[in-house]
């Protein structure tokens, strides 16, 4: 199977290839004199169409394109592959039902008190078939969900402390008891959404966030303006939406006609239960959480505290957790290295240098040390502002403690910085992962 998916990977990679190839060999083939400006600029075409296919697929399905989405349209390649890992954990074939999904996404994110994205998928949560009662608050919710609550906030602001004892607690929890596939599939989406915190307020998106009264076509929004007092005018607009929902537009009268009937046979009951449901899409965070005191603390030194530091040569996302997770829940691991991978060869003006400096520092704050890197360099590459805004983001994202900006980004493009908020979040995301999959290896092997 490993072989198999490799080989598919590779196929597919090959394709792909082609295809730019024709594309570039096509434009020389008719343009003899084409300079290396020229070629350049259609390189540059080439990712404009290739955000422009993305947005269209977020209109058709979703019929917005989300300001995550949209921040991250400055690096086509990995929104790509973000979009594609997000895809495939909440609405793919899993083990989860997609209404428990979109629930746990909803319990992550209520860990940092983020609006956006707790708004934004309780609105999914309705849409998928969603008891409308959970949203009331986490005791509303089944007792196998509420079981999560504790790995939850582990993970979220001191992923050190995950352990074996939990992974068996929820295995083993008689009726309410968590299948391993069930589990994991429970985690990646934790971390997932912990880590899309981080840049959430990184990019300060959940600012700008005021969710409205009512859209158009009575579905909660999912989309979120930009704000131009902060500075995100400058965010670049590869492709315009206007055009986009103009050409998709025919697409989409059947469905409105649909929608159009089957409204006019809406009763006022329902009409009162729509609006019922959208005012619960506006719940506050703070229900869904437990033991809200409970917060990023500073990794406890060795001389100080028992906690050992989690050291990669010992447990690695490269030899361990990426086989542990892809068995368990099948192609996820292909994914989530294609999303670490993608967010490390990003183009930027940041060395290669700068970018191991920003990952490895994350991993630090985190109790992840890695034997074979100089951790002087994180000082001399990295300005304290800087780290003091990367550890912000990365360990306590928080809508009432929004980091400030480091002085050293005013001379930055916006996908500079948008590059290093990605930079914080796949670190983050892979370091949860580390800790939770050490922890259920440790249980299959006791």
């Amino acid at each position: 199977i490993w072989r198999r998916n490799n080989l598919r990977n590779a196929l597919t990679c090959l394709n792909c290839i082609k295809k730019d190839f024709k594309l570039l060999s096509s434009s020389i083939r008719y343009q003899p004199s084409l300079s290396v400006s020229c070629m350049f600029q259609v390189m540059v075409n080439g990712e404009k169409e290739r955000v422009s296919l993305l947005f269209m697929k977020a209109l058709i399905s979703r019929g917005s394109v989300d300001a995550v989405s949209q921040q991250m349209a400055s690096h086509p390649q990995y929104l790509e592959s973000f979009l594609r890992t997000q895809h495939y954990i909440l609405h793919m074939d899993g083990p989860l039902p997609l209404p428990y999904r979109h629930y746990i996404a909803i319990m992550a994110a209520a860990r940092h008190h983020c609006n956006y994205l707790v708004y934004l998928h309780s609105a999914q949560f309705l849409r998928v078939g969603g008891d409308p009662l959970w949203l009331q608050g986490l005791e509303a919710a089944p007792p196998r969900l509420r079981l999560l609550s504790h790995i939850n906030k582990v993970l979220a602001h001191q992923p050190w402390l995950t352990a074996c004892q939990h992974i068996q607690t929820l295995l083993k929890a008689g009726e309410q008891c968590w299948s391993l596939a069930e589990l994991v599939q429970a985690v990646v989406i934790l971390a997932h959404c912990h880590s899309l915190c981080s840049f959430v307020f990184g990019c300060d998106t959940d600012s700008d966030f005021v969710p409205l009264s009512k859209s158009p076509n009575g579905t909660p929004p999912t989309f979120c303006p930009f704000d131009a007092a902060n500075g995100n005018t400058a965010v670049p607009q590869p492709c315009d939406l206007t055009g986009l929902k103009e050409r998709i537009q025919k697409s989409q009268e059947e469905r409105e006609k649909r929608e159009e009937r089957f409204l006019q046979t809406q009763t006022l009951q329902q009409t009162d239960m729509e609006e019922e449901e959208e005012i619960l899409c506006f719940a506050d965070p703070s229900r869904f959480i437990t033991d809200p005191d409970f917060c990023y603390q500073e990794f406890a030194r060795r001389e100080e505290d028992h906690f050992q530091v989690f050291r990669v040569q010992d447990y690695s996302w490269e030899d361990h957790g990426f086989s542990l997770v892809n068995r368990l829940y099948s192609d996820i691991g292909h994914l989530l290295d294609n999303r670490f991978r993608s967010v490390t060869t990003l183009p930027s003006l940041h060395s290669p240098d700068l970018k191991r400096a920003i990952w490895n520092y994350i991993h630090c704050v985190l109790g992840i040390r890695y034997d074979d890197y100089d951790y002087g360099e994180v000082n001399q590459l990295l300005e304290r502002d800087l780290k003091l805004y990367i550890k912000a983001v990365a360990c306590f994202p928080d809508s009432t403690r929004t980091p400030v900006c480091p002085r050293s980004w005013t001379p930055l493009k916006t996908s500079e910085r948008i590059c290093v908020n990605l930079l914080i979040m796949e670190a983050r995301l892979q370091a949860e992962l580390l800790y939770a999959l050490r922890a259920i290896t440790q249980y299959m092997i006791t």
